[in-house]
C-alpha cells in the first residue's frame, strides 16, 4: 500500500453506498470523471478522510521505451484485481468488485443474488447466481408488463421489504459479452420504493423444459434466499429474521424452466391469480 501511495495520483473522490465508505483515485482525471455510472445505485458523494475500501485505477500509456505501452491496472486496497490493455475490461472488473464489496459489507441491508420485478406493488424474487438465466427471465417479465427492480441483487431491509437496485440489465449476447439495457428500452420502468414480497421463484434454465412449478413451503423459500445471500455467513440471524418477515404471505414456486418468454407469462398468470 505504501508503494501505491507514492504514485502520482491526479484525481479522486469518495462516496458512501449502503453505509459503506469507498474511496477512488486515479492517475488520469478523465478516468475518474466517467466512473459515476458504475457506482451502486443510491451512492452519495462525500468527503470522509477515512474509507472502508480504496480503489486505485492506473491508466496505462506510453512506456519508457519507444513502442512499449504499460498496462491498465486496478487495485482494491493493496490487492491487484485486474490488469489489461482494454480499459473497458478494467472498468468492468472495478464495477464488479465494487458491487460485491458493498453487498458483503452493507449496513442494515441484506443483498441476495436475484432478479427482482414488481407486480401489483409486490416483489417477485428470482434468486440465482450468474449464468442461471435470471437476467433473461427478468427482461421477459418486464416486456410482459412487470416493473423492473433489479437483475443483480434483491436488497432487503430488516423489516423484510425489498428496495430497488436499478442498474441497467446486463444482457449477454451469444458470444458471452454483455450489453447494458435500461428497462425503458424493453417498454418497462423502474420501481422507486421498497415493497413487500409477493412471490419467490426458485428456478434455473433447463433446455427443453416446460415451466410446471410446484408450490413450496415457507422454509424452502427461505433456504432458496439464504443459498444466494452474499453475507449469509457473516449475519445469518439478521438474514433469517428478515426473510421470515418478508415471506410470511408470499407464494413460493420451485421448478426448472425452459424458454424465458413462456415462463414469464406463466409466472405472471399464477401471481395474478393469487394476488388479486
Amino acid at each position: 500500500m505504501e508503494k501505491l501511495d507514492r504514485l502520482g495520483w491526479a484525481a479522486g473522490f469518495c462516496f458512501t453506498s449502503h453505509g459503506v465508505r469507498i474511496g477512488v483515485r486515479s492517475n488520469d482525471p478523465s478516468l475518474v470523471e466517467g466512473l459515476e455510472p458504475l457506482l451502486p445505485p443510491g451512492s452519495r458523494l462525500g468527503s470522509s478522510p477515512t474509507v472502508d475500501r480504496l480503489y486505485s485505477l492506473l491508466a496505462g500509456g506510453s512506456g519508457a521505451r519507444p513502442g512499449v505501452r504499460t498496462l491498465n491496472l486496478v487495485y482494491a486496497d493493496e490487492t491487484r484485481i485486474a490488469r489489461g490493455r482494454n480499459i473497458r475490461d478494467i472498468l468492468e472488473a472495478f464495477e464488479s468488485d465494487l458491487q460485491l464489496y458493498v453487498a458483503e459489507s452493507a449496513r442494515n441491508r441484506i443483498f441476495v443474488h436475484a432478479g427482482v420485478v414488481a407486480r401489483s406493488n409486490k416483489a417477485i424474487i428470482m434468486p440465482g447466481q450468474s449464468f442461471s438465466g435470471k437476467t433473461t427471465l427478468v427482461a421477459e417479465l418486464v416486456r410482459a408488463g412487470a416493473t423492473f427492480y433489479s437483475d443483480e441483487y434483491a436488497v432487503f431491509d430488516q423489516k423484510g421489504l425489498v428496495h430497488p437496485y436499478p442498474k441497467p440489465l446486463a444482457i449477454r449476447d451469444p458470444s458471452g459479452s454483455q450489453r447494458k439495457c435500461p428497462p425503458e428500452s424493453l417498454g418497462g420502468s423502474c420501481g422507486r420504493r421498497p415493497i413487500p414480497i409477493g412471490a419467490v421463484v426458485i428456478s434455473s434454465f433447463k433446455a427443453g423444459a416446460r415451466w410446471r412449478p410446484r408450490n413450496a413451503s415457507l422454509g424452502q423459500g427461505i433456504l432458496g434466499l439464504l443459498a444466494n445471500t452474499v453475507a449469509a455467513r457473516r449475519k445469518p440471524e439478521i438474514s433469517l429474521d428478515a426473510f421470515e418477515r418478508s415471506l410470511d404471505q408470499a407464494l413460493v414456486l420451485i421448478g426448472p424452466r425452459g424458454e424465458a418468454r413462456a415462463a414469464a407469462a406463466s409466472i405472471l398468470q399464477v401471481f395474478d391469480a393469487v394476488h388479486k
